[in-house]
């Protein structure tokens, strides 16, 4: 393929974590530091000889709890950051994922996810991890997931992740899991010219010490280390300027909404969903991730047998995109959700619902497995009967 200019665009057949890695690199990331985990490793592995050609940084560190502590205090420094893990990781990251968020350090973080709990199915593909991003660090807070589907969007969503992360000054996940990372598909590559980058809103202008530097709904201006800037940073309960108040219960009720509404009150811009099929439809399935390669084929084959089903995708996780299921259950009789796990995201599609339409989980058979498309068929055929 060619573009206008007849500069030739790169493809490439390439494993989803070397995409993810790729998106990485086309975001400006130049700052990566990780432990080696499957089914992320090969993540680390392409980035251990990447930053260095971009003149980043890479360090393996001794566990994934310096990983993510390393990604935060490169992240101040001015860099853009990313580690990659998969569930053990997440669950020793989590103390500073939270601290991530309270002191509004954009980051990407990269799980692919295993079987589970502790130690689990390496190997394994699952989606046990979807409510450790919003609900994994104590506390109230907002966060914002993507699931990607295919290698293409591994590159793609990691871009789109470095961009949200800058934007909104919050760490920012991607969701995939072992078949996702691990599966080989072709990768389109844009020219550098079509990638639109979202840049840092950096403090310029200081004028001392108690500037407002924290807790703006529309994202305050970041100060970097080494800048001669000065600012106070903590991850106790603070006020504007980072200088802690731990015993005000209003500080305390400030600080926790302006940080949830920095995310919700621009949820037009964050929340993404594909809907495919839906204008005739009286039963929708509900997928996202690896499940819905399986859904979106069984839905095509269901219509060409004339039922009447069509396909919702929540391609951003969290925040949970609650007002568009909501309209989907005004236009449908029946919500199936489908999922590689016992059911996390059902509840809130059930809850958005609100009692306009009927809501099914549909177990898999096999935990770990992809949906076998008879599975989903008879389903369908048996709701709509």
């Amino acid at each position: 393929m060619k573009n206008k200019k007849n500069i030739e665009r790169k493809t490439d057949f390439i494993q989803g974590n070397i995409a993810c890695a790729e998106g990485a690199i086309a975001a400006g990331c130049n700052f990566f530091a990780g432990y080696p985990i499957t089914p992320a490793s090969e993540i680390a592995h392409y980035m251990s000889r990447k930053m260095f050609e971009v003149e980043g940084t890479f360090i393996q560190t001794e566990d994934e709890l310096a990983a993510i502590a390393n990604i935060v205090g490169a992240s101040w420094g001015g860099n853009k950051s990313m580690t990659a893990t998969s569930g053990p990781g997440i669950s020793l990251m989590l103390e500073n994922i939270g601290l991530a968020v309270v002191t509004e350090t954009p980051c990407v973080i990269v799980n692919v996810q295993r079987g589970g709990p502790s130690t689990g199915s390496p190997s394994v593909a699952f989606q046990g991890d979807m409510l450790q991003p919003k609900f994994g660090s104590h506390g109230e807070y907002q966060i914002i997931a993507l699931a990607p589907s295919s290698p293409q969007e591994m590159f793609d969503f990691t871009v789109e992740a470095f961009n949200k992360a800058e934007k909104y000054r919050i760490p920012v996940f991607i969701l995939a899991d072992s078949l996702i990372g691990h599966m080989r598909e072709r990768v389109d590559f844009p020219l550098d010219d079509e990638i639109i980058l979202e840049e840092r809103k950096k403090l310029k202008n200081y004028q001392g010490i108690h500037q407002k530097i924290f807790l703006d709904e529309n994202v305050a201006p970041m100060p970097i280390f080494g800048e001669g800037l000065k600012a106070n940073i903590t991850g106790s309960t603070h006020k504007e300027d980072g200088f802690r108040n731990v015993s005000d219960p209003k500080i305390m009720d400030t600080a926790i909404k302006r940080l949830s509404n920095k995310i919700l009150k621009h949820k037009e811009d964050i929340i993404a969903v594909e809907e495919k099929y839906l204008e005739d439809a009286e039963v929708a399935i509900f997928s996202y991730g690896l499940v819905y390669r399986a859904v979106l084929e069984t839905v095509n084959i269901a219509r060409n047998q004339g039922l009447k089903v069509g396909s919702f995708r929540p391609i951003t996780i969290w925040p949970f995109p609650q007002e568009q299921v909501e309209e989907l259950s005004k236009k449908v009789k029946t919500i199936i959700v489908c999922e590689n796990n016992l059911g996390q995201i059902y509840p809130f599609v059930k809850a958005a619902a609100n009692g306009n339409a009927k809501i099914i989980f549909l177990p898999p058979k096999i935990l770990g497995a992809l949906y076998k498309q008879e599975e989903i068929l008879n389903k369908i055929k048996e709701v709509i009967s």
